[in-house]
C-alpha cells in the first residue's frame, strides 16, 4: 500500500486520496481501495500525474463514472485517476466537444439544447464521455463509431495527441485507445440540424424505454455481457432460469436477465462469481461462451 505523501506535496493543487475505497465511486457500490486517488481539474493536471506515475514506476488506471465497471475486493495499485472534473462541453453549428469527464447524458441534453439530432439514443446511458468512446458504447440501434469525428487523447508518455475517426479503429465495445493504453480526454461530436421538441420526445420516449425494461432502482454496473453472435445475451439468460440467482448481495436481475443487481451489501467477489455461473450454465445449456461487455480490474486479494 501506497502511504507516502510526496505526491499530495508535490501536487497540493489537486485533489488526492490515500487509500480510498472505490466501493465510494462505483455504480456497483463494490470495490477494494485504490493506493491513490486522484481528480485533476485540467489536461496539464492529468499530464503531470501520469508523469509522476512514469518516474516512480506506478501503474495508471483511469476511471470515468465507473458505470460499466467491476473492481475487485483488493482495489486497485499504483494511482488512479478519476476524470469527472474535466467535463466541460462546447458546441459550434453542427458540432458538439465534451471533455472525457463530462456525462453522456449531458452530451445528449446539450445537444439538444442546440437542436442537434443524432445522439438520442445515449440520453440514458450513465457513462462519461472518456468511458464512452474508450468502449465504443451504444443502446437503441446507436452507436459512438457513428456520431464521434475524433478524439484528444494522452499517451502513456505524457503526449497529447489526436486521434481521427479512423484512427480510433471504433468496433462492436472496442478502440484503439483500449489496446494503446491511452486516455482520452475529449472528444468531437458529428450531428445534424433537427427540431429541440422532436429530438426531445425521442430522447424522453428511450429513456422511458429504458425505465421500463432496465432495473435502474438497483446499483448495477449496466449490460454486464457483450452479444453474442446471433443471439441475445439476456434471452440466453433468462431462458437459462438463471434470474434471481443470487450469491451474496449480487443478484441476476428479475426484472432485465442481462444486468446482475447489488440487493444487499454485495461485494466485487459476489458479482464476479455471479458472472462466472452465468457463464456456465450457458455454455453448458445452449454451447455458447458469453463474454463480459463490463470492464473488470484490480486486484483479488489486497496484499497487506
Amino acid at each position: 500500500m501506497i502511504t507516502d505523501k510526496t505526491l499530495l506535496k508535490a501536487y497540493p493543487q489537486i485533489d488526492i486520496l490515500l487509500n480510498e475505497p472505490l466501493s465510494h465511486y462505483t455504480n456497483t457500490l463494490t470495490g477494494g481501495p485504490a493506493d491513490i486517488l486522484a481528480f485533476p481539474t485540467s489536461v496539464k493536471q492529468c499530464q503531470e500525474l501520469v508523469e509522476y506515475a512514469n518516474d516512480h514506476q506506478l501503474p495508471v488506471t483511469v476511471i470515468g463514472n465507473a458505470s460499466n465497471l467491476i473492481v475487485k475486493d483488493g482495489g486497485i495499485r499504483g494511482l488512479t485517476i478519476i476524470l469527472t472534473k474535466i467535463n466541460k462541453i462546447t458546441s459550434h453549428e453542427n458540432l458538439v466537444v465534451a471533455d472525457a469527464g463530462a456525462a453522456l447524458i449531458d452530451v445528449t441534453k446539450a445537444a439538444q439544447a442546440h437542436s442537434l439530432t443524432g445522439i438520442e439514443w445515449a440520453a440514458g446511458i450513465p457513462g462519461s464521455v472518456g468511458g464512452a468512446v474508450f468502449m465504443n458504447a451504444g443502446a437503441y440501434g446507436g452507436e459512438i463509431e457513428n456520431v464521434v469525428v475524433g478524439a484528444e487523447v494522452l499517451t502513456s508518455d505524457d503526449k497529447v495527441i489526436h486521434l481521427n475517426h479512423e484512427q480510433l479503429d471504433l468496433g462492436y465495445r472496442h478502440s484503439s485507445v483500449q489496446e494503446n493504453h491511452q486516455i482520452v480526454l475529449s472528444a468531437t461530436f458529428s450531428l445534424s440540424t433537427g427540431i429541440a421538441d422532436k429530438i426531445q420526445k425521442e430522447m424522453d420516449r428511450l429513456n422511458f424505454l429504458r425505465a421500463s425494461k432496465q432495473p435502474l432502482d438497483l446499483p448495477s454496473c449496466g449490460s454486464v455481457f457483450k452479444r453474442p453472435k446471433g443471439y441475445f445475451a439476456g434471452k440466453l439468460i433468462h431462458d437459462s432460469g438463471l434470474q434471481g440467482f443470487q450469491v451474496g448481495g449480487a443478484q441476476v436481475s428479475t426484472k432485465h436477465a442481462g444486468f446482475i443487481v447489488n440487493v444487499d451489501h454485495a461485494t466485487a467477489t459476489d458479482y464476479l462469481n455471479v458472472i462466472s455461473h452465468v457463464q456456465e450454465t450457458v455454455y453448458k445449456k445452449f454451447g455458447v461462451h458469453l463474454h463480459t461487455e463490463v470492464r473488470i480490474i484490480g486486484d483479488e486479494i489486497l496484499n497487506k
